[in-house]
């Protein structure tokens, strides 16, 4: 089992400093990856319900808490850091112009030699969508199209793609991903997500659900995928939970190989690693 910090672009690390002692504990513990959140704008008094509370509203109930640009930051820590993957988690696809956001994935990957993970889904805010001036209720769709986009603008000699949300004929997009590939991991909790996650990525997060219910979602992914031609054993899973031995085997025997944890102070990490990390590690 590998493990990932969550959240990570939030809180006391959206400060430069406390940002790279994140990112270096986390490094050093053990950690495979890291991962950010994104919101461009929080409309006050949104409406819209948060999927992963209760009450429908994100972490803390605020609304004016700083939420850095998910690569941005990651650009920031990939520098002081040599082999954690940066990834984000999720990158609310459909609000940004795939070309531009597969051209700065790229620089990144290429920058942290290969590091890069994306992450993407499709939104719930649909107020943030109104203030940027896209469309909330064609988002799905338009996820899955610029996905293929990008996909063509990093594996492509010269790239062409024509859709309906994105057209473009005969570019050069440089530079390009060091293996001409960034792994794709589709987040969400709804069978539409797992089927993207198998059609058109090369993993799947679900932001919520016990063991029995992510199993019927991995299932679905992975029947989609093999319906389309591609690999369903290849799809990486990534889970959250309590990281008691129980629960994580239980991840483990579902196909689970990424858990993600909330970020902790920095000096807890090292306890962390002894403790979670280096026993779980053979799952």
């Amino acid at each position: 089992m590998k493990f990932g910090v969550m959240f990570a672009n939030t809180g006391p690390f959206v400060e430069p400093d406390a940002a790279v002692a994140l990112a270096t504990a986390a490094e050093d513990a053990g950690c495979e990856s890291i991962w950010t959140v994104e919101h461009v704008v929080v409309p006050s008094g949104y409406a819209s319900q948060y999927p992963y509370a209760k009450d429908g509203k994100m972490p803390g109930g605020r609304e004016d808490f700083d939420i850095p640009d998910p690569l941005i930051w990651l650009s920031y820590i990939a520098a002081a850091t040599e082999e954690i993957c940066l990834g984000t988690g999720v990158m609310i696809m459909p609000q940004r112009n795939p070309l531009v956001t597969a051209k700065a994935v790229a620089t990144l990957d290429r920058l942290s030699k290969g590091r890069m993970i994306l992450g993407v889904g499709s939104g719930w805010l649909e107020e943030e969508f109104d203030a940027l001036g896209v469309s909330f209720d064609d988002r799905g769709d338009r996820t899955d199209e610029y996905l293929e986009a990008m996909r063509q603008a990093w594996s492509s000699d010269i790239a062409s793609y024509d859709g309906d949300f994105v057209s473009f004929s005969d570019v050069y997009s440089r530079p390009q991903p060091v293996n001409r590939h960034v792994p794709i991991v589709v987040g969400g909790h709804s069978k539409r997500a797992a089927r993207r996650a198998g059609e058109l990525g090369d993993g799947f997060f679900p932001g919520r659900g016990n063991p029995q219910e992510l199993s019927i979602l991995f299932d679905h992914a992975r029947m989609c995928a093999e319906k389309c031609g591609r690999d369903p054993e290849a799809l990486e899973f990534t889970a959250g939970g309590p990281t008691t031995a129980d629960y994580v085997e239980q991840l483990a025997e579902i196909g689970v190989t990424r858990m993600i944890v909330p970020p902790m102070a920095p000096a807890q990490f090292a306890e962390f690693g002894e403790e979670v990390i280096a026993p779980f590690s053979a799952l």
